[in-house]
């Protein structure tokens, strides 16, 4: 059975520590998961997270993937990186921090394109210590999507990606990313949105078993408004979810972006009546869905030849080494990444 490797995180923050305590807390969710990075700096969170009462976590080097499944339970299993730095103090940027978690992402992105590990869930990295290492890539999925690229011999632009950030109540999907809020707004051309929608339907065709029932939230206020408050939900989403639905996708009308998430959210007592929400700029889609709880959401990269999910937090450097962040995100993004490879 193929394993599921995980990143240990910029060491400077908080993803080490609520590794450590995924795999205190959550013994069989966590079976056959490895991390890859830096055995000192696994060391040191399991130490961190260690309070009276409560055992150990203890951490064990492994050679190779398969290992993970040897392991005893509530121990860690690290594949250490050779020549990656070791733990860099609490809470502070540092190159060294973010050249380590850059090649944990690396090496477990290559694993899984050559399919020697069925997953990787990736634990937060903080973008001024990957700026100060000299990395070019922002995050994870601009980094991600170039190591796809690399793989299969084509250009970054041949391989298109989006972002889902999901929990139990409501997915949504971004058109654009980590962009400023007037370039966001650039972004929201015909190819864009098609190309959204195009991968989303892939994407839950797979992991659903069938055609998602996607929403579409307009990018003005009441989605316009017939034009009363902007044109380009007329001019440039509509011919895009027209087109969408011409290749057979699911797809609503643009609708109003403040009320288009309550209708899609699922709760005990009502269904929703979308699958996913397509929302055309990064912050109408996440807040709804941070409101919800930031431990229950889980970030998938979708579009890549690969199954990669994150927790939804970053690095915390204002709480990292006091053994107080909760690891509920990461175990979720294990429990998700389980599901997608299944």
């Amino acid at each position: 059975m193929h394993t599921i490797a995980i990143t240990q995180g910029d060491s400077a923050g908080i993803g080490p520590e609520t590794v450590a305590k995924a795999f205190r807390d959550a013994q069989s969710d966590l079976r056959g998961c490895f991390v890859v990075g830096d055995v000192a700096t696994l060391r040191r969170a399991a130490h961190a997270v260690a309070r009276p009462g409560v055992p150990t976590v203890p951490v064990a080097q492994i050679a190779a993937p398969a290992d993970a499944w040897d392991v005893p339970p509530r121990c860690i299993p690290v594949l250490q990186l050779p020549g990656i730095a070791g733990p860099q103090p609490w809470g502070q940027v540092s190159a060294d921090a973010g050249r380590a978690a850059a090649d944990s992402v690396v090496w477990a992105a290559r694993a899984a394109l050559r399919g020697e590990v069925a997953a990787l869930v990736t634990a937060p990295l903080h973008k001024e210590a990957l700026s100060a290492a000299g990395v070019v890539f922002p995050g994870h999925t601009e980094l991600l999507q170039a190591e796809a690229a690399a793989h299969q011999g084509v250009a970054v632009s041949h391989m298109p990606v989006r972002m889902m950030l999901a929990n139990d109540e409501l997915r949504t999907v971004l058109v654009s990313i980590h962009l400023p809020l007037r370039d966001a707004i650039a972004a929201v051309t015909f190819d864009n949105v098609l190309q959204t929608l195009q991968i989303t339907h892939a994407a839950l065709l797979r992991s659903l078993g069938r055609a998602p029932r996607i929403a579409v939230a307009g990018l003005n206020p009441h989605a316009g408004e017939g034009g009363l408050f902007g044109h380009e939900e007329a001019a440039i989403i509509a011919p895009a979810i027209a087109a969408a639905r011409v290749q057979g996708l699911d797809v609503s009308d643009p609708l109003a972006p403040d009320t288009v998430f309550m209708r899609a959210r699922n709760t005990p007592g009502r269904q929703g009546e979308f699958d996913v929400v397509i929302a055309m700029y990064h912050d109408q889609g996440l807040i709804p869905v941070k409101y919800l709880g930031v431990d229950k959401g889980v970030n998938v990269t979708l579009g890549l030849p690969l199954v990669r999910t994150s927790p939804d937090h970053g690095t915390a450097f204002d709480i990292a080494g006091q053994g107080v962040a909760d690891p509920a995100s990461l175990i979720e993004a294990v429990r998700m990444a389980r599901a997608l490879c299944a």
